[in-house]
This record gives structure tokens, C-alpha cells and sequence, in this order.
């Protein structure tokens, strides 16, 4: 008699859910016992030469509760989601308190090449021309003798 089986597709990402769904315990609680604080979900892409950093900051008034800091190589979004109506009893979903996101650039650049735009909810953190040294840069082989002196040719590789 041969035996059967079932195979079952699991998606690898759920197990984390279930992992961080199990350790929520007082102990990684805030001590409002809501659980932890805003945490603002970030997606960054390349856009040709610039960094693209997305930020989703409903509710936040980016005048007054948003900070967007350049230091070396570190772009650090920062800011606070108010609380403006506490009330008690009910239930509460909708996260408050600071918030911090850091990325680390893969270049150098100066503060005038990051611009930072919101609009609907979501911060757009642009860094302008942070993968420009990415591009392959062409280099002279020299062909000739060891010392490289005057007979020796140069060609590019």
C-alpha cells in the first residue's frame, strides 16, 4: 500500500508574525498596557540615482512633529504622533508617542541634496544623487614594460 501525502505551502513571512505574536507579554508591553508605541511603517527604493525613503505619517502634523536629520552617513527621521483626544474606557487601536526611523546612506552627500515633501499622510525623503558613484568608472590598463616607462602603451579596459 503506498503512502500519501499533502503538501501545504507556507509562507515564510507569517512565521514571524506568529513569533512576535507570541512574545507579546508585559514584558515587551509599554506601560500604558496598549502595547508598544507609533512606529510608522517605511518603504525606501531607488529612483535612478536617489534614494527614495516613504514614510506613512497619518494624523501627524509634520510642522510641528517631524524632524528629518542628515549626520555622516545617517538620514534619521524623527517626530511625535499626539494624542489630541484622550479619553477614557472603549477601545484603542491608533498608536501614539515618538518615533524614530534611521538609514544608513550608501554614499556620502551633502544637506542640500535631501528634500523632504508631505503630502496625504505619507513623508517622501528624497536623497538626491546618493548612488551616482555607483556607476562603473572606466580605467586605463597600461601594456608594456614593468617600469611602465616610455614604452609602455595604454589601452582601455
Amino acid at each position: 500500500m503506498m503512502a500519501t501525502s499533502t503538501l501545504t505551502r507556507i509562507d515564510p513571512l507569517s512565521l514571524f508574525d506568529d513569533v512576535f505574536r507570541a512574545m507579546r507579554t508585559p514584558l515587551f508591553e509599554s506601560g500604558n498596557g496598549r502595547g508598544p508605541g507609533f512606529v510608522p511603517a517605511v518603504d525606501v527604493h531607488r529612483d535612478d540615482e536617489d534614494l527614495v525613503m516613504r514614510v506613512d505619517l497619518p494624523g501627524v502634523d509634520p510642522a510641528k512633529d517631524v524632524s528629518v536629520e542628515l549626520s555622516g552617513r545617517t538620514l534619521t527621521v524623527s517626530g511625535e504622533r499626539r494624542n489630541e483626544h484622550e479619553t477614557e474606557g472603549g477601545m484603542r487601536e491608533v498608536r501614539y508617542g515618538s518615533f524614530s526611523r534611521s538609514l544608513t546612506l550608501p554614499a556620502d552627500v551633502g544637506s542640500e541634496a535631501v528634500s523632504a515633501d508631505y503630502d496625504a499622510g505619507v513623508l517622501t525623503v528624497r536623497v538626491s544623487g546618493v548612488y551616482a558613484s555607483e556607476k562603473p568608472q572606466r580605467i586605463q590598463v597600461a601594456v608594456g614594460s614593468k617600469d611602465g616607462g616610455d614604452s609602455a602603451k595604454q589601452i582601455n579596459a
